[in-house]
């Protein structure tokens, strides 16, 4: 009698503490999922998700703040102060608002009826914990601590209440990230066992049209299932679940989701039915540190957590979402068999064909094969290479042919994983072929481009410069595929019509500037004015005439520097655009985390501080890259300054850390900047490992005079992917430039300031 009242007040007091004491990981010495911080980039415009997650997962349980809304679109901001409810998949740093499938909200007693209208909760943020692979929070209006975990494509929920006896969850099938005004959900078949168990298939139309299965799985017996009443254009059900806990105040629930039916999410359901939450929790965050241990530097407390948790996001997306048996629906609704057992989603093209997929072949080379699988399949179901996709469907956002990029890139780097003959087809029929079935915003056809050369804007659709640069960026991929398989003829056909860019340069304006059917420039021209789908009529895509001169170095540097003049001109050209101050910043069209012209916040600058490499003061650009490093990164909740998007932003200071960053993704090489850590250590396929060493790093010491690997020196401006794979040193000297004197009385001193700016910290940081 005595030990089992003294059992009892123990269990009580475990209880107390779960509730008022937040779980603390506990990570060993060499564990680098210690410096990661999924906060940071939750607070502002990063749109990064807390939640847990696998990496590339398919599931993301995390909270949800609202149910929308473009401060939302991962379902999260830092400062919000009510939690709607946990929903089960998410994507992380996008723009566009969607996902957030299958929410549950738990409470200890009996809280609520069917006639209760708010289900939030308040918290405390003191309470709240997140790690890689977990979260766990506090509701304490609600009574319980919630925490979070996941597999690849099962989602795993732990309430522990304040009290054993009763408790409540809330099931809100209709729930999700909105974009737009429209209910979400159209159509909804839902079933309920004896057991407990609620499975069923929702039809979503939001940012675009899916269909999600999943099964909801509790480890107690629920007692009773009340629905709540409809609203105003509901289709899918909201449950009230009833439980009876007795002793033992915690709750497990399991949600296993799937594109394509109900047995594809329960035979997913399978690969965590006999796990310890616990264990999933431990087995999540290992998997991470396995991939974030493929990186190490050294580097201050600080900068260990802004890198980290950068890298971390980078192996967020893309997400596999294929199910346990390789099966997947496809672009077109269509249940397609996933090559190779993995098809991957949150294809965010546009922004991460610049640096994340480059990043990835270098640190996660075993899922490259897995990417353009993918994008094969996509195309061989749609008809062209994927734009954006979600939960494996087109979105039919942002411009130009970004999947083409991906694929050379893979090429050139000696990827063998995929039928090189079926690429060369995807991206011909891609950059050639009629579509029909795309929106009136997305591209149908080529006849303006090929009698043209370039898109007019008074026939386009809006964006008319943007998206005839970012088309001769495939146009290039292309060549060079071509290339490598002996077809010169394509090759020539499209180096030629890659070079549509010079149609629109203006030499007067010495710009990339809209131009008419009858070959009249746009006028008036305002350079400084961006533009973008929320106020065309307009010639860029989130950016302005500044900022999109520069795209053509994405694939043309040397011809972009020749057409300007030669080094000297071009090197003038970049001073004043990192110079050049604009009336106002608009985070909506693409103007944030700005210096001067340059935008950081979005993506068509992300290249241009390297562009320096190409002039005779490539110095000049190190500094950038270490002042954007000191003021759009820090390790707080607001330090992200724009969207993540899906990593990239991540990959930018990931790959600026090592040192460089690929300019011409198709080309397989990349341009060498100045490292921001005195060490990094890269473990690479076949057992190489690349060491990266800054000789004289120090403060004020961010130019790299020179780079050699295993004392070759090397070509600044093009670092072959190969070498660097081979392993070995890769040693950068860093110093000022000659003659460099800080003092206001020297002109190098005086372009410094300029260029570079102040140090400046992030307050708190």
């Amino acid at each position: 009698m005595t030990r089992n009242l003294a059992a009892r007040a123990m269990t009580a007091a475990a209880c107390v503490l779960a509730i008022a004491m937040p779980w603390v990981a506990r990570a060993a010495p060499g564990d680098l999922t210690r410096w990661v911080d999924p906060f940071i980039g939750t607070d502002g415009t990063g749109h990064v998700l807390p939640g847990a997650t696998r990496p590339f997962g398919m599931v993301a349980p995390s909270p949800d703040n609202a149910g929308g809304g473009w401060d939302y679109t991962s379902g999260y901001q830092y400062r919000a102060t009510r939690i709607l409810g946990f929903s089960n998949t998410h994507m992380s740093g996008t723009g566009i608002p969607d996902l957030g499938d299958v929410l549950l909200q738990p409470a200890s007693g009996r809280l609520w009826d069917v006639h209760t209208q708010d289900f939030a909760s308040t918290y405390d943020k003191r309470t709240e914990q997140a790690h890689p692979g977990s979260y766990a929070v506090t509701l304490h209006p609600h009574g319980v601590r919630v925490e979070l975990t996941a597999t690849q494509r099962v989602a795993l929920h732990r309430y522990t209440f304040r009290r054993p006896g009763a408790a409540q969850v809330l099931v809100d099938l209709q729930h999700g990230l909105q974009y737009g005004q429209a209910p979400r959900v159209v159509a909804a078949e839902v079933h309920t066992d004896a057991a407990g168990e609620i499975s069923g298939t929702l039809q979503v139309k939001g940012w675009t049209e899916r269909q999600v299965s999943f099964v909801l799985r509790f480890d107690r017996p629920v007692v009773r299932v009340r629905t709540l009443p409809a609203r105003p254009g509901d289709k899918a059900p909201r449950l009230l679940l009833d439980f009876e806990l007795g002793r033992q105040p915690v709750l497990q629930a399991r949600v296993a989701l799937s594109t394509v039916d109900v047995a594809g999410a329960r035979a997913n359901l399978l690969e965590a039915a006999a796990l310890p939450f616990d264990r999933v929790r431990d087995d999540a965050r290992a998997e991470w540190n396995g991939l974030l241990s493929r990186a190490r530097i050294e580097a201050p407390d600080r900068f260990k957590r802004i890198f980290y948790s950068a890298l971390y996001r980078c192996f967020m997306h893309p997400s596999d979402i294929a199910d346990a048996d390789g099966r997947v629906r496809g672009p077109t609704g269509v249940v397609i068999q996933a090559p190779g057992g993995r098809y991957y989603s949150t294809l965010s093209l546009w922004d991460t064909f610049r640096g994340l997929h480059p990043l990835l072949t270098l640190l996660v080379p075993e899922r490259v094969d897995g990417f353009v699988q993918t994008l094969i399949a996509h195309q061989q179901a749609q008809g062209y290479l994927p734009l954006w996709t979600a939960w494996g469907r087109e979105t039919h956002t942002m411009i130009g042919n970004p999947a083409l990029p991906v694929i050379a890139d893979a090429v050139a780097k000696g990827f063998r994983g995929f039928d090189r003959g079926q690429a060369l087809q995807a991206m011909l029929q891609t950059a050639t072929a009629e579509r029909p079935r795309a929106p009136s915003w997305a591209q149908h056809g080529w006849s303006l481009l090929d009698q043209h050369g370039y898109l007019p804007f008074d026939l386009a659709d809006g964006e008319a410069v943007s998206k005839t640069l970012e088309y001769a960026i495939g146009d290039d991929a292309v060549a060079r595929v071509a290339r490598a398989a002996g077809r010169t003829d394509l090759a020539d056909r499209f180096s030629h019509r890659a070079q549509s860019w010079r149609l629109l340069w203006d030499e007067a304006s010495q710009m990339m500037r809209g131009k008419d059917s009858q070959g009249r420039w746009r006028t008036p021209f305002d350079p400084l004015e961006p533009t973008s789908p929320l106020n065309n009529p307009g010639d860029y895509t989130e950016a302005n005439a500044w900022q999109y001169t520069l795209a053509p170095a994405l694939h043309d540097p040397q011809g972009l520097v020749a057409q300007m003049g030669g080094p000297r001109p071009f090197e003038a050209w970049l001073d004043r655009f990192f110079t050049v101050q604009a009336p106002g910043d608009n985070k909506h069209l693409g103007q944030e985390a700005l210096i001067g012209q340059y935008a950081h916040g979005n993506e068509p600058s992300h290249h241009a501080a390297y562009l320096y490499a190409f002039t005779e003061a490539p110095w000049k650009g190190h500094a950038l890259i270490g002042r954007i490093v000191r003021d759009f990164y820090g390790n707080r909740p607001d330090g992200i300054t724009g969207n993540d998007d899906c990593g990239q932003m991540s990959a930018w200071l990931v790959l600026s850390t090592l040192g460089f960053y690929p300019v011409v993704v198709s080309s397989g090489e990349v341009v060498l900047g100045a490292p921001q850590v005195r060490f990094a250590r890269l473990q690479l396929a076949g057992g190489h490992v690349l060491r990266i060493r800054a000789e004289g790093f120090g403060p004020g010491h961010t130019w790299a005079s020179r780079a050699t690997l295993d004392g070759v020196a090397l070509d600044p401006v093009a670092v072959r992917h190969a070498d660097l794979l081979r392993g070995g040193e890769l040693v950068f000297t860093l110093k000022p430039p000659r003659g460099f004197h800080p003092g206001p009385g020297h002109s190098a001193g005086r372009r410094a300031a300029t260029i570079a700016g102040p140090v400046t910290r992030r307050a708190g940081d």
